[in-house]
């Protein structure tokens, strides 16, 4: 028995290692979330974040390469979460129309909860450069397409049921995602004060995506 005892403590120990490493780069994530949205991704320093998650520069150097690396990092960690939960949404029972309504309260959902990632977002996803030089780039750019062509069949199949309009799917997605982009961009909620003049009710937000996308004579909600 003290044997066992015994070869099982190494184990023991390696196990929370990892666990205090896992939790030392979810900080790390957490102020650089923060960081890169208060000042962007040019003026934000490693020290910055150093600093707000009570780290030393090189600790920052044990986990990421550079700050470009440590910048993408924060993306990929949100898009882990997003995409497995738009899946469940669209992969599970429900018809398309309802589906899409509950895809528009999870993305809007996701972004509040996540409100410094959502402004990072919204504020630089149109300028962030994607190559297909570096790993994580591929990887980021591998999501968006499965994001968009989880979106794509949900149209798709909308329209072999008779619920949503004729149009490519995929031109669908693109314009479902921009509308719900726009959205995010005046949503108090998750922009703050930034945000100007009265804000639009979610509710309303699901009137226009059905006016926008559900074919003429359906049932609407």
């Amino acid at each position: 028995m003290a044997k066992a005892k015994q070869e099982d403590a190494p184990g023991r120990r390696e196990l929370r290692r990892q666990q205090q490493q896992d939790l030392s780069r979810q900080q790390l994530l957490d102020a650089a979330e923060e960081v890169f949205s208060l000042k962007g991704y040019h003026d934000a320093t490693l020290k910055e974040i150093a600093d707000v998650a009570e780290f030393s520069v090189g600790s920052v150097y044990s986990f990421f390469e550079n700050k470009d690396d440590l910048f993408f990092s924060v993306f990929l960690r949100r898009g882990d979460q997003l995409l497995p939960a738009m899946r469940d949404v669209l992969e599970g029972e429900g018809a398309p129309l309802e589906q899409l309504h509950a895809l528009i309260d999870l993305q809007i959902g996701f972004f509040r909860q996540h409100a410094l990632f959502a402004r990072l977002f919204l504020r630089t996803s149109s300028t962030v450069s994607l190559s297909t030089e570096r790993p994580v780039d591929q990887v980021m750019r591998t999501r968006f397409t499965e994001a968009m062509d989880l979106e794509a069949d949900l149209f798709a199949r909308g329209q072999a049921a008779g619920q949503f309009r004729d149009g490519a799917p995929h031109v669908l997605s693109l314009l479902f995602s921009n509308l719900i982009s726009a959205y995010q961009a005046t949503d108090p909620e998750i922009m703050g004060s930034d945000v100007d003049g009265e804000p639009l009710p979610l509710a309303a937000l699901h009137d226009l995506v059905e006016a926008a996308f559900v074919a003429p004579g359906v049932r609407r909600r």
